[in-house]
């Protein structure tokens, strides 16, 4: 950690004691930071570097895309905070092969977009934008942060035949209150960070954290949600998926991964067969894949 940042925290560790509205105040720059952009693992390179690469103007803000394949159907891919599109590449890989296009986007701050930060409007006017270009999407995935904005997007107006959440978050209060845990503040100091968030970052949007909550605003009808989550993530934790599991019923299924993590999970074998077999055929395909990973005794 920087060592500006490290004072920034101890600052609003010790303001939390005493003042919770100075604590939230002091924490806002924090929380709103993206960080370093996420370098390309070597692993992703070969994919990355392939990519037909594109731009984009959302909110004034120049977004890098990305796409893969030419095939007659497209498949969105939508990163996390501090992420890229190339964490995807295993799913691209497997996706394109079974003959379908992949497009994706470095969110402002992000990957290879210039900026120093961004917030769910730029990714929610990405997925716009990309919708316009390409038309319905077969699938949309999302990891992280960018799962929520995946299932906002389609809750709202995004046409897309199913959403894949992978190592997702329910809604977007998570955020505040898991980052005032990891910054080691109270719950009071959440509060206030939550409604400086809102009313400095989002003033236009009314109710904030009731338009972003994809339990309260589960997805269309008919649309059927896929979820991947690690059980041992120690980012985003598994009550997450589970929470999105209930809100949608006999339309969702849960895939449970172990020891991949919050990221590593991308391109885990679990995730890979259900991301595929879900984009072929939806839950039907899936369920056949589970029942014939039940009948060989395998994962």
């Amino acid at each position: 950690m920087h060592p500006a940042t490290t004072a920034l925290v101890a600052a609003v560790r010790a303001a939390d004691r005493v003042s919770p509205a100075l604590a939230g105040r002091l924490a806002l720059p924090l929380f709103r930071r993206v960080g370093p952009p996420l370098p390309v693992r070597p692993t992703d390179r070969a994919v990355h570097e392939h990519a037909e690469r594109g731009t984009i103007t959302v909110r004034g803000r120049s977004i890098t895309t990305y796409s893969w394949g030419h095939g007659p159907e497209t498949v969105l891919v939508v990163h996390g905070w501090r992420g890229r599109a190339s964490q995807f590449g295993p799913i691209v890989r497997e996706v394109r092969a079974a003959g379908y296009r992949v497009v994706g986007f470095d969110a402002p701050a992000n990957g290879d977009s210039p900026g120093r930060r961004t917030d769910i409007r730029d990714y929610l006017g990405a997925i716009d934008e990309l919708q316009h270009r390409h038309g319905m999407f077969r699938t949309v995935i999302g990891h992280s942060f960018g799962a929520l904005a995946a299932l906002t997007a389609v809750h709202e107006d995004t046409a897309a035949g199913g959403v894949v959440a992978i190592a997702g978050m329910a809604d977007a209060r998570f955020l505040a209150d898991s980052f005032a845990a990891r910054i080691g503040v109270g719950p009071a100091t959440a509060d206030v960070l939550a409604g400086r968030f809102a009313r400095r970052v989002l003033p236009d949007v009314p109710d904030v954290y009731a338009r972003f909550d994809a339990v309260r605003h589960p997805l269309p009808a008919g649309v059927p949600l896929l979820l991947v989550h690690d059980r041992a993530d120690g980012e985003v934790p598994v009550a997450e998926s589970r929470r999105l599991h209930a809100a949608h019923g006999d339309r969702s299924r849960l895939v449970l991964t172990e020891g991949a993590g919050h990221s590593r999970v991308l391109g885990a074998d679990a995730t890979l067969d259900a991301v595929t077999a879900f984009t072929l055929g939806g839950l039907p395909a899936f369920d056949r894949l589970r029942a014939e990973s039940v009948t060989t005794g395998s994962a």
